[in-house]
């Protein structure tokens, strides 16, 4: 418990340090520095809370509730990026944080959940990972057509706003009927009314944690992101591969922490819940969201994406198919997982 309250205190101090940094206009690397370590930090927080509601609830009331609020820093990243003009950033770190969840996050939660099963096997329940790559195909036809659209430059090219604004109220559409049958899965879980174990966070403060960590997480991404322009700039990166890979990550640190910390547990159900939720979210939910919120913005977001990035989507959602559509993966699948997302890192820092 003091341990806890000890890094509890500790994050509080690095969330504290990274808003004194960016109100007094200190220098934009190190504000940059401290505003991602506060959401790792944040992320750690959630991950607590997280755990303490899912032995109320069953592991798909539990991964939604993680994911909406974990997915959160991402959608306030996206949104502040848009407002200051940063499309270019704003478009890779959506794409690079489904694909960060659904290669690296999903690849490191199978390898460590695999290390905790005897015969080296990491097993969940099948419905998940499979409606998840229903969802994220059918987010992937209408990219690849306005894609293909694009390149060719056909008339429909000429309407790429129109198009992505219907695109991404079907996109809605679909994941509301999807999320009303999935949460109804979990009914059949008796909630757990058990004394909380000394030491073990109750039910209230796990609420209240996700409560003040969402919004903190929230106002760190701001910060982050005003950071990013000149501290990318001093340090020489591009800005695809800042979206793409550091953006992706930080902005997704809840899943990081949440899906391998629960998967190195034995909590397999719950970490596929947490990872494959937050895949599916960002793909139907965040993504088309913030098309549809961009209409009201000066820089509008749409689906059209570069070839690169679109066939590393389509490729994603078969790998993630292929490997966990059975209900059981094991250790090599996630490290062939980590591999994908590593070349496609290196292919965007060339680029």
């Amino acid at each position: 418990m003091s341990r806890r309250n000890g890094v509890l205190a500790g994050v509080l101090v690095v969330t504290v340090a990274a808003g004194v940094l960016h109100f007094a206009d200190a220098e934009p690397v190190a504000t940059f520095v401290v505003a991602a370590v506060a959401l790792a930090g944040l992320a750690w927080v959630i991950s607590i809370a997280t755990e303490a509601i899912g032995e109320r609830f069953g592991p798909a009331i539990t991964g939604v509730l993680q994911s909406t609020l974990g997915n959160l820093p991402e959608l306030f990243i996206v949104l502040f990026a848009l407002s200051a003009g940063e499309v270019v950033v704003a478009k890779t770190s959506i794409v690079g944080s489904l694909l960060a969840n659904a290669l690296l996050v999903l690849g490191l939660a199978i390898v460590a959940g695999s290390q905790t099963s005897r015969d080296g096997f990491m097993r969940f329940q099948r419905r998940l990972p499979n409606d998840t790559a229903t969802l994220l195909m059918l987010a992937v036809f209408i990219i690849v057509m306005l894609g293909l659209s694009d390149t060719v430059g056909d008339r429909a090219s000429e309407h790429q706003v129109e198009i992505s604004a219907i695109g991404a109220v079907c996109l809605l559409a679909v994941y509301g009927a999807w999320l009303w049958g999935y949460l109804r899965s979990d009914r059949a879980v008796e909630p757990a009314m058990e004394a909380t174990p000394h030491g073990r966070l109750g039910f209230a403060p796990a609420i209240v944690l996700l409560a003040v960590a969402g919004v903190s997480a929230a106002l760190v991404s701001d910060w982050f992101v005003d950071a990013l322009d000149p501290a990318v700039e001093a340090l020489g990166i591009s800005k695809a591969f800042t979206g793409l890979v550091i953006v992706a990550i930080v902005g997704n640190a809840v899943e990081n922490v949440v899906g391998i910390t629960l998967a190195a547990k034995g909590q397999s159900d719950l970490a596929i819940s947490v990872v494959k939720n937050s895949v599916a979210q960002i793909a139907v939910f965040v993504f088309p969201a913030l098309v549809l919120l961009s209409l009201f913005l000066e820089h509008r977001l749409t689906f059209v994406l570069g070839p690169v990035y679109i066939g590393a989507l389509l490729l994603t959602a078969l790998a993630m198919w292929q490997i966990t559509g059975d209900g059981e993966a094991f250790a090599f699948e996630g490290w062939a997982l980590v591999a994908l997302y590593v070349i496609l890192a290196v292919l965007t820092w060339f680029e």
